[in-house]
C-alpha cells in the first residue's frame, strides 16, 4: 500500500464531515508543484473512501487562489505519463463522487481555473480573476476544459478564453455559470464552508446519486477528453513552442513564436 503524499503546501483539515484542502504556498503565489498535486490526489482518494468525509472544500488565500503550475518544477518534472501527479489529481477531481465546494479569491490561473469545472459549488471573492493561458505557453488545454469550457460559455467566449488566453472577471464567471456567487474576499471561505456544512447534513447517498445523475451525460466523454488532452499536453511539452514560452518566462522576456 502506497503511503499518502503529505506536504506543508497542502493543508488538510476535517471537521463535522467537511474536509478542507488549502493551497498554502503564498510566497510562490500558490503555484502548484508535482508533490502538491500528489498530495491533493491522495487526499481526494482518502476522502472518497472515508465515510466520515461527506464534502470537500478547496480553497487558497483571500489574495490568490493559484498561479497555476510552478514553472521551474514543471520543467524539472514534466508530466510525461498518465500516472503523473497532475493527471492523477485531474482524474481524481473529475470523478470524485461526493460534493466539492470551492472558495476562489484573487488570480486563478490555468489549472486554478480548470479544476473549478469539476467542483459543484463555487464562491468567488470580488477580486477573483480567471485565466487559461495554455496556448500562450505553447500547450493545449487540460482538465477536459476543451470540452467543458465551450459547453459552459459558448464557443465565442471559450475561444477568447482558450485561444487568446484572455482573463475574465468574477462578474463574467458568474454570468456564464462558472461560479455561484460573488462576495467580498474575506467572506468567500466562510460562505463556502457554510454551504459545505449544509451539504454535510444531508443524506450522503442522495448527494452522491444526484451528482452522478447530473454528470452522467458527460461523464464518459469527459474522461475520454481528459485522456486525450493529457497525451497532447505531454507531447507539446517537448515541442519548440513550449520550450520558447517557458524559456522566455524564466528569462522574464516576451516569447518569440515567429519560428514555430
Amino acid at each position: 500500500m502506497n503511503t499518502p503524499t503529505t506536504v506543508p503546501e497542502i493543508l488538510t483539515h476535517l471537521d463535522a464531515g467537511v474536509m478542507t484542502l488549502t493551497i498554502n504556498r503564498l510566497e510562490r503565489k500558490n503555484a502548484i508543484t508535482a508533490l502538491m498535486y500528489a498530495a491533493m490526489a491522495d487526499a481526494l482518494v482518502a476522502a472518497e473512501h472515508d465515510p466520515s468525509v461527506r464534502v470537500v472544500v478547496i480553497q487558497g488565500h483571500e489574495t490568490i487562489f493559484s498561479a497555476g503550475n510552478d514553472i521551474g518544477d514543471f520543467l524539472n518534472k514534466p508530466p510525461s505519463t498518465p500516472d503523473a501527479p497532475v493527471f492523477r489529481f485531474l482524474h481524481g477531481i473529475s470523478s470524485f463522487p461526493k460534493p466539492i465546494v470551492a472558495a476562489v479569491c484573487g488570480p486563478a490561473v490555468g489549472i486554478g481555473t480548470t479544476l473549478l469545472l469539476h467542483c459543484d459549488l463555487i464562491y468567488a471573492g470580488d477580486n477573483a480573476a480567471f485565466s487559461m493561458p495554455f496556448v500562450n505557453l505553447g500547450l493545449c488545454p487540460e482538465a477536459a476544459s476543451s470540452l467543458l469550457v465551450p459547453q459552459l460559455m459558448g464557443y465565442p467566449r471559450a475561444a477568447e478564453a482558450l485561444l487568446l488566453g484572455e482573463p475574465f472577471t468574477a462578474e463574467t464567471a458568474l454570468e456564464v455559470g462558472l461560479i455561484n456567487r460573488i462576495v467580498p474576499p474575506l467572506e468567500a471561505s466562510v460562505l463556502a464552508h457554510q454551504q459545505a456544512r449544509k451539504l454535510a447534513g444531508k443524506p450522503l447517498p442522495s448527494l452522491i446519486e444526484t451528482k452522478r445523475l447530473m454528470k452522467k451525460t458527460l461523464a464518459s466523454v469527459t474522461a475520454e477528453r481528459l485522456a486525450e488532452e493529457s497525451i497532447s499536453f505531454g507531447r507539446m511539452l517537448g515541442e519548440p513552442a513550449s520550450r520558447e514560452a517557458f524559456t522566455a518566462f524564466m528569462e522574464k522576456r516576451k516569447p518569440d513564436f515567429s519560428g514555430v
